[in-house]
């Protein structure tokens, strides 16, 4: 579980300010399949995760639109770095993995979603 208040405050303030509704929703639902399907605990590397798959999400629906040769370079760039943000998390949480999952993920979609 995530360590004070004040941390789940700022993450909640930065989920709200950083995704649209629609990309709230992809978050909010990778993070349920994380905990009820992976068995993931809660943490903030679950949080950053998401994110970044989130990210990642939003970088191939632009991908979509086209454009010049310098936005296509820096759109093949962002995704390679955030690629490598979600395999050195996925990491992480798998080594801290819990064989069921628990109810932390309902407690983490319950405070987000308010």
């Amino acid at each position: 579980m995530l360590d004070s208040t004040q941390t789940w405050s700022e993450l909640k303030a930065r989920f709200l300010r950083d995704f649209l509704p629609a990309e709230q929703l992809f978050f909010l639902k990778t993070a349920r399949a994380c905990v009820a399907e992976k068995g993931y605990p809660v943490s903030e590397d679950l949080f950053h995760y998401c994110s970044f798959l989130t990210l990642r999400e939003r970088l191939r629906l632009l991908e979509h639109g086209g454009g010049d040769g310098l936005m296509r370079f820096m759109l093949v760039e962002s995704r390679r770095e955030i690629d490598g943000e979600v395999r050195a998390l996925e990491q992480r949480l798998e080594e801290r993995k819990r064989p069921v999952s628990d109810a932390e993920g309902r407690l983490l979609r319950e405070f987000l979603a308010r």
